[in-house]
């Protein structure tokens, strides 16, 4: 056996070295399903009206922007960036999609337009980002404001509350025989789309690579920069096509839309159990988190708990997930480097989901 076998086994990341049942059970991801599967029954079973198709139907509706950002937000940070600016593309293409729709331009032309202003903000923030070399968090701190700024700047205080009926509809439709809104049916095509993209094909594997260690993705010729860039672009496209949903589901184009919607996005994302460190993370627990906070903030609210004892709530399953991750990640590492030393061989790497 050569040095470079032993070596490579030593490299091995100690969450594929146990059998699949375990690190499908016994992974955060997991953790996440089963809580949210438990506050659904407990919801169930103390909170009046709870179980009502309407709550169902409302809860998706309130969620669905957050479900829709969250999946290329989970391909950003599993490469150790961050998109701030998310919240502000979606008021932009708001604002964009009203004052078009509002000086007589075709619905659909309107909307095709703030999508693509919603990938021109996201080329903006990965050109800055990859080509200049700034950091992700400033940077995207910076164009939330710009962004924000820009749609403020256009509507001033007005609103545009005029929309073709057909398409307001079509946004607060449901799929018929079913309490789920439609717009779970392109959420469904687009997580599916990301989920293959993450896990299933080489792009995915870099991400990953990325975020462990962007010196060593690079030498082994992973285009870092490009990756990055494209994940910006997804993230302003689906941004974009958030804000036109936001808008028709509550027939308003304001330049306030969606404020502080990025915090959600990202607090839901760590929950799902993606490193903000980079480099581990899946999409449905991702999913998980957003739904996790969505129904438990729905049910909070029909018990009558106060929207700031609701954001308290939210915020502490927010810490605690983070310092959760820590805690076993630094457990692994002391557990990896005992072995290693018994064995009398390198620490094996902390565990990772790649």
């Amino acid at each position: 056996m050569t040095s470079t076998t032993v070596d490579a086994r030593a490299r091995t990341y100690r969450a594929h070295a146990r059998p699949f049942w375990r690190r499908a059970l016994l992974s955060r991801e997991a953790a996440i399903i089963g809580i949210l599967l438990l506050v659904v029954l407990v919801s169930l079973a103390t909170v009046r009206n709870f179980s009502s198709p309407l709550t169902v139907t409302y809860l998706l509706r309130d969620v669905a922007p957050i479900l829709l950002i969250a999946l290329p937000m989970t391909l950003i940070i599993i490469t150790e960036e961050i998109d701030l600016s998310v919240a502000s593309v979606v008021g932009l293409s708001s604002v964009v999609v009203g004052v078009l729709t509002r000086d007589g331009w075709p619905f659909e032309i309107a909307a095709l337009l703030a999508i693509v202003v919603g990938l021109v903000a996201g080329a903006l923030n990965g050109f800055l980002v990859t080509v200049v070399g700034l950091p992700s968090l400033a940077v995207t701190i910076g164009t939330l404001a710009l962004f924000r700024g820009i749609a403020v700047g256009l509507l001033g205080t007005e609103a545009v509350t005029e929309f073709p009926e057909t398409w307001t509809d079509l946004a607060k439709a449901n799929i018929p025989g079913t309490p789920l809104p439609l717009i779970m049916i392109p959420f469904a095509i687009l997580a599916i789309v990301f989920a293959v993209l993450l896990h299933l094909t080489p792009f995915g594997r870099s991400l990953y690579a990325i975020g462990l260690n962007k010196e060593a993705a690079q030498f082994s010729g992973i285009d870092v920069a490009r990756t990055k860039f494209v994940l910006f672009l997804l993230s302003g496209t689906v941004s974009g096509f958030a804000g036109v949903y936001f808008t028709l589901l509550y027939s308003n184009a304001r330049g306030e839309n969606a404020t502080g919607m990025e915090l959600q996005v990202i607090a839901a994302v760590l929950l799902g159990g993606v490193s903000i460190f980079g480099g581990r993370g899946a999409l449905h627990g991702v999913i998980a988190g957003v739904l996790l906070i969505g129904t438990l903030g729905s049910a909070l609210r029909l018990a009558g708990v106060t929207s700031d004892i609701i954001n308290v709530i939210t915020g502490l399953l927010l810490v605690l997930s983070v310092v959760s991750a820590s805690l076993l990640a630094c457990l692994h590492t002391r557990r990896a480097a005992a072995i290693g030393k018994r064995k009398g061989s390198r620490p094996l790497a902390p565990a990772s989901t790649v």
